[in-house]
């Protein structure tokens, strides 16, 4: 179960970061966050704390619900 909230998860934000023409580097940057550990989350190998998916909706410009559904 918590794998397949990981994974979506993971695929809800690399949709909305491509629909918005945001590359990993870009959110890399504006959270000060390494690429592979992005490349993880999306990939729904890494899990994230509340904290860092707070952070990750605000610079995706979304709330933190959009990521989840």
């Amino acid at each position: 179960m918590i794998m397949l909230i990981s994974k979506r998860l993971g695929q809800n934000i690399k949709k909305i970061r491509t629909s918005k023409g945001m590359s990993q580097g870009d959110i890399c940057r504006a959270l000060n966050m390494d690429r592979g550990y992005m490349s993880a989350i999306e990939n729904g190998k890494k899990n994230i704390t509340i904290q860092q998916l707070e952070r990750l909706a605000k610079a995706l410009g979304v709330p933190v619900d959009k990521l989840l559904k």
